[in-house]
């Protein structure tokens, strides 16, 4: 499927940036941005944003631990600014 038709890249174009990317360096963060870069392309309009990024971090998911995973969910309604400690540890 065509991700970004300004620049023509899909799915598996993206699959294989992300799979080359972790090949490299496996603890790498993958952005929209190092995918544009490894086809030494840049985004055009801006419009296919949301898709790229969703592709690649879906891509993304299964590489990672599953105690990972959805991460940001677990985390949804906590306030970043308040360190979390159980009484009696210092």
């Amino acid at each position: 499927m065509i991700i970004c038709s300004s620049t023509q890249i899909s799915s598996t174009d993206i699959a294989r940036a992300v799979d080359w990317m972790r090949a490299a360096d496996p603890h790498v963060v993958i952005t929209a941005g190092k995918v544009y870069h490894s086809f030494g392309k840049r985004p055009v309009c801006g419009g296919c944003a949301q898709l790229f990024v969703a592709a690649a971090h879906e891509l993304a998911e299964t590489d990672r631990p599953m105690e990972l995973r959805n991460l940001r969910a677990a985390t949804q309604g906590r306030r970043a600014d308040v360190e979390e400690r159980r009484e009696g540890i210092i």
